[in-house]
C-alpha cells in the first residue's frame, strides 16, 4: 500500500510541475511583460517643448510623447509617462526602471553601447539661442568659441562643446550645464551666460517664451537621428515598435504629429 501511495504522489508532483510550466514563469521577453502588465513605463524629461513637457493643469504633452502613446495603442497597451533629469534616462533603461525612453534623444553610437534604439522617427537641427538685444552674430557653429555657453547635462550638444570649443579656446569655466534647458534660458535672458546650445525646436519656443533669438540654427552639430530608447538585446520589443513606427510613417502619423507641434 506505502508502495502504491508513493506512486500516486509521485504522479500527482509530477502533474502539478507540469501544469506550472504550462501556465505560469516569468514572461519571455520586455514586450511579452508589457502586454502582460497592460502598461508601457517611459522616461521622459518634460522641459523641452515641443517635444516633451507639461501644460498648465499638468499634463504631460508634446510631439514625442503623443508618438509614444500612438505606440503604445498599437501595441495594446497604456503608456505611464515618468518624468526625470535627461541625464538620467540611459541608466532608467539599463536598470529595468522604465521600459522605454522618449526624450528628442539621438542615437549616437556612444548611446547605442549601452541602450538598443527604434529606426531613427526624426532628424533634427540644433540652434544657438542669445539675449534679445545681444549683438553676437553667428555663421557657424565654431563662432560659439569663447563665448559662455550653456548645455543640458548629458546631452549631444554638450559632448559636441567639449570635442569642438574647448579646442579652439573654450575653457571649463565657461561652460554651463543644466538639468533643464529652461534655466539655461533664464540665464541667458538674465546674462548669467551669452548662449544657450539646444535643439533647434526647443530653441525656437524658448526664444518666443523668453523675448530671446537665435543667433543660429543648424545641421551640422547634428550627426544622429532621434530614436527610442529600450533594454539592450530586447529584439522583441525593438522590431515591435520599429514595424509601428513604419506604419506610422506609411500611414501619415508621423508626419500629422510634426504638422500639429510646428516642427520641421
Amino acid at each position: 500500500m506505502k508502495t502504491r501511495s508513493y506512486i500516486i504522489l509521485a504522479i500527482v508532483l509530477v502533474l502539478t510541475m507540469l501544469l506550472a510550466a504550462c501556465g505560469g514563469g516569468e514572461p519571455a521577453n520586455k514586450l511579452e511583460a508589457i502586454k502582460e502588465a497592460g502598461k508601457m513605463i517611459v522616461g521622459t524629461s518634460a522641459d523641452y517643448p515641443p517635444y516633451e513637457s507639461k501644460d498648465e493643469a499638468g499634463n504631460f504633452v508634446g510631439f514625442d510623447l503623443d508618438l509614444i502613446r500612438e505606440i503604445g495603442k498599437r501595441i495594446g497597451v497604456e503608456v505611464e509617462i515618468q518624468d526625470m533629469a535627461f541625464d538620467t534616462l540611459i541608466a532608467a533603461v539599463q536598470e529595468g526602471k522604465v521600459d522605454a525612453v522618449i526624450a528628442a534623444m539621438q542615437a549616437t553610437p556612444s548611446r547605442d553601447e549601452q541602450v538598443d534604439f527604434s529606426t531613427p522617427y526624426h532628424w533634427q537641427m540644433d540652434a544657438f539661442i542669445v539675449a534679445g538685444d545681444s549683438a553676437i552674430t553667428m555663421t557657424k557653429p565654431q563662432d560659439a568659441a569663447g563665448l559662455t555657453i550653456g548645455v543640458q547635462t548629458g546631452t549631444v550638444q554638450e559632448t559636441w562643446v567639449l570635442e569642438n570649443l574647448v579646442p579652439l579656446g573654450t575653457t571649463e569655466d565657461q561652460i554651463f550645464r543644466y538639468e533643464r534647458v529652461d534655466q539655461g534660458a533664464l540665464d541667458v535672458k538674465n546674462g548669467r551666460i551669452q548662449v544657450l546650445f539646444i535643439n533647434a525646436d526647443p530653441a525656437a519656443e524658448l526664444a518666443q517664451k523668453e523675448g530671446l533669438k537665435v543667433a543660429l540654427a543648424t545641421s551640422d552639430t547634428v550627426d544622429s537621428g532621434q530614436a527610442i530608447a529600450i533594454m539592450d538585446g530586447e529584439a522583441a520589443l525593438k522590431t515591435e515598435i520599429d514595424r509601428i513606427l513604419a506604419e506610422m510613417e506609411a500611414d501619415g502619423t508621423i508626419q500629422k504629429l510634426l504638422d500639429q507641434y510646428g516642427i520641421k
